[in-house]
């Protein structure tokens, strides 16, 4: 087949999303100018994290279509991304800033135009063009929520002088087998590199043999060590308000929840650093839904309203500038920051890696972990 008879093919619909996407590489055309197939009225189907299916975040889509979407629940990116090459049609994924480009190199990430999301000028500017918003030129994630991954402690069933030098260290040290829980990803290398002395900047794209040997130093001691490995962060929480652990991997959520129930509980900035992610909707070329509704679905995410309930209900930040203007003072306070580029500069963004160097580290996570499942 010539390029121009593919071109002409594809754009009139006589071709297969199959042999598009056999003929797009041969031809030159990126997979993220492919359509979407034309669809009959499918419900939309979003790849989405645990309590994120409350209609709080996306109301507007629900005054208009009368239901909520159909939700997948996913404990991680990687997971989702495997399910979607699997066969699994999902119209919109809920993925962050350092995994987008997974699913872009895989070909199932459609380019979105941001003229069809009526609050996307409201965004904080500097998230509008930041990596993993913008992949090679094209906007792949309408970036909605954004916080922090950090170290959380009991400051009650710890020593004081943990508080005032408050360490990741604590995931790797004998004396806390069985008192602490780390989250069930390679972060568990990552940071253990980094308690050795290793820069983020270095540990998160390790390969080969430097991979291997911090997996069976740090990976290991995190996983003994770890009362579990959590993937839902319910349990984690429950466990931390217990007393049953008494430091965790945690986000802001976690945090917020907590004192919310009169837990004593730190959310630290530990000497190795403390790291921000943000967090969006992408969409995907695999759903079966009308696209308008996909849109609709993303620009729900995006309004004030979605990012007033997202700070008084989680403590996360929103991309919408103007939910800082309606979102209670108080919790605004609590949260302790208002702006992602203030947050990124006093903390460390997580980076993307490379498809290789992250299957490397799934691997050698899977192989890890093994140990103790």
């Amino acid at each position: 087949m010539q390029r121009i008879k593919f071109l002409d093919k594809m754009i009139d619909g006589k071709l297969s999303r199959r042999q598009m996407m056999q003929a797009a590489g041969a031809f030159g055309v990126g997979t993220l100018v492919l359509p979407r197939p034309s669809v009959a009225a499918e419900i939309l189907t979003c790849l989405e994290w645990g309590g994120y299916d409350s209609p709080d975040y996306f109301q507007a889509y629900v005054d208009k279509y009368g239901a909520q979407p159909n939700f997948s629940i996913f404990a991680g990116e990687e997971d989702a991304l495997a399910k979607v090459l699997a066969g699994f049609a999902a119209d919109v994924m809920h993925p962050c800033n350092y995994s987008v480009a997974r699913f872009v190199n895989a070909g199932v990430a459609a380019e979105i135009d941001t003229s069809r999301l009526t609050h996307w000028n409201d965004v904080f500017p500097a998230l509008q063009t930041a990596e993993g918003v913008v992949w090679e030129g094209k906007t792949v994630m309408a970036p909605a929520d954004w916080g922090n991954s950090s170290l959380a402690f009991r400051p009650d069933l710890l020593p004081p002088d943990f508080a005032e030098n408050p360490t990741w260290g604590i995931f790797y040290d004998e004396e806390y087998k069985g008192r602490v829980a780390m989250t069930d990803n390679e972060m568990a290398i990552i940071i253990g590199a980094m308690v050795g002395g290793m820069p983020y900047d270095e540990a998160y794209k390790l390969e080969g043999a430097a991979l291997e040997a911090a997996a069976k130093e740090w990976g290991t001691k995190a996983v003994n060590t770890s009362k579990f490995l959590w993937t839902d962060s319910s349990e984690v929480q429950q466990a931390m308000a217990s007393g049953e652990i008494v430091a965790a991997y945690a986000w802001n959520d976690l945090v917020a929840n907590l004192r919310n129930e009169g837990v004593p509980v730190v959310f630290a900035k530990p000497k190795e650093g403390m790291f921000t992610w943000f967090c969006g909707l992408t969409l995907l070329n695999t759903g079966k839904a009308d696209e308008q509704a996909a849109y609709d679905f993303i620009d729900a995410w995006l309004s004030p309203e979605t990012g007033k309930a997202l700070i008084e209900g989680s403590g996360y930040g929103h991309a919408n500038m103007k939910s800082f203007e309606i979102a209670d003072p108080e919790a605004i306070a609590n949260m302790g920051i208002t702006d992602p580029v203030a947050m990124m500069a006093d903390t460390i963004v997580f980076k993307t890696p490379t498809d290789a160097v992250q299957e490397g580290f799934n691997k050698v996570w899977g192989d890890t972990k093994a140990l103790k499942y």
